[in-house]
């Protein structure tokens, strides 16, 4: 048998000691299916535990170890659903929420000092709770959003308005995820189908079917590769994957079952060493493949294990792996009460930069602007070279133009209340004596 050759075929993952892990997180064990953690360049996000209205956790990278009181992201007025970084500003976090509503903060340098309760703009627009939020991954300001009105909106986050809004699902979506240069949309929903959304035109453009289990189904891009990778449960409720070309949905190129665990499984790709992680919600192992070009497109590499159950997991954006380790993907494993490093690396004698394993990746800076991209453009991504490892810009302050806010409605008085109470009487019976007349002239053209 011959031995397929590849750079991580020998691709290892190493947690980190417990000392230099987030020690002392409550992470929300809600039913609502996100990967309840976020990490960018300086933070990690984690949604908290909380009872009545929503909060998370933004904690800096170095604050590790066993935390005290923590600060905490408090506004939103329901449950946090989802959290996510902007790609080009390390200090933008965005939440969306059970309360309808999309949030943006401002995190400072070094975390938080005291809970912050005030957002930087707040998106308004979504009829019922708002589940999953991903930032543009080439145009600035730009987020994707989805809610159990069955809608998804594409925020033009400076102004705080919705520039466009997609319909065309007929359940609860279950997840949204940009394509590599972020001019489409692949979305998986509770009603078993999976599709493709060209947001710009604010249409449906393929729509086929996906996974038959009833349980949670997500769905990613595959990177430059243009394909969409699906996990969901079969007809007999086992864990499976498929692999979809999006110009041809109906007919996977790959469908290969996983095992029998009953935990949603939460799919990472990444695009600049091709390989593409698994992680099963309950599992304490993630599953790591590499992705091909051509037939059988996708090869099993080694499996990561660890007795500790994964409530949720995030992956770090490639400028913060650690490039001397050669660290390829480096992750965030949410337990109950613990955020768990883990590294990914290819093992390396040579103390040198290795550039056939880091080729240059999208770095800090947007290829195009929100009116760009709104108004048709497709620019590739700006890309770094990692050589010397990444060193963070400073500070964006981000200024948006228009505040949306919400409007806070203050207890009536008794007065107040009667008379909204009189003027619903006058129009019940307005709308009473009109159905008489019609009534009337109903029998008048019947006789």
């Amino acid at each position: 048998r011959i031995v397929r050759s590849s750079k991580y075929r020998h691709v290892f993952g190493t947690a980190e000691k417990k000392e230099n892990c987030f020690d002392g997180v409550k992470v929300s064990g809600s039913a609502w299916d996100s990967n309840k953690v976020a990490a960018g360049n300086k933070f990690v996000a984690a949604i908290w535990e909380s009872g009545g209205g929503g909060s998370f956790a933004v904690l800096s990278n170095d604050n590790t170890g066993k935390l005290g009181t923590i600060p905490l992201v408090t506004g939103h007025k329901g449950k946090v659903l989802d959290v996510a970084f902007s790609p080009f500003n390390d200090n933008l976090v965005a939440s969306v929420s059970e309360d309808g509503n999309g949030r943006i903060w401002n995190i400072p340098d070094g975390g938080l000092t005291e809970s912050l309760t005030d957002p930087v703009q707040t998106l308004i627009g979504h009829k019922r709770k708002v589940g999953s939020i991903n930032f543009h991954p080439l145009a600035n300001n730009i987020v994707a959003t989805s809610s159990t009105d069955y809608t998804v909106k594409i925020w033009d986050i400076e102004k705080g308005e919705a520039a466009l809004s997609v319909s065309g699902h007929s359940d609860i979506i279950q997840s949204v995820d940009w394509n590599y240069g972020g001019s489409l949309l692949a979305t998986t929903s509770k009603d078993k189908k999976i599709r493709v959304i060209d947001p710009r035109s604010s249409s449906v453009a393929q729509e086929a079917a996906g996974h038959p289990g009833v349980k949670g189904s997500r769905c990613i891009w595959l990177g430059d590769k243009e394909k969409i990778f699906n996990v969901g449960f079969s007809r007999t409720s086992d864990r499976c994957y498929s692999i979809l070309d999006p110009r041809n949905l109906d007919t996977p190129l790959v469908k290969q079952n996983i095992d029998t665990s009953s935990g949603i499984l939460m799919p990472f790709y990444d695009n600049d060493t091709s390989l593409l992680f698994i992680a099963g919600k309950g599992d304490g192992n993630i599953r790591y493949f590499e992705i091909e070009d051509d037939k059988p497109y996708i090869h099993y590499i080694s499996d990561y294990k660890s007795s500790t159950p994964q409530l949720g997991m995030a992956m770090r954006p490639k400028t913060a792996c650690d490039v001397g380790s050669c660290e390829v993907v480096s992750m965030v494993k949410a337990c109950k009460t613990i955020l768990e490093p883990i590294h990914f690396c290819v093992p390396r004698k040579s103390e040198l930069f290795q550039d056939d394993i880091f080729p240059d990746t999208p770095g800090p800076d947007p290829s195009m602007s929100a009116s760009e991209w709104l108004g048709g453009a497709n620019k590739p991504a700006i890309k770094i070279s990692l050589e010397g490892g990444f060193v963070a810009k400073p500070k964006t302050e981000f200024k948006p133009t228009v505040v949306k806010e919400v409007k806070e409605e203050k207890p009536k008085t008794e007065t107040e209340w009667k008379q909204e109470v009189e003027a619903l009487n006058k129009r019940v019976a307005y709308l009473e004596a009109e159905i008489a007349k019609k009534d009337a002239r109903i029998k008048e053209l019947e006789n």
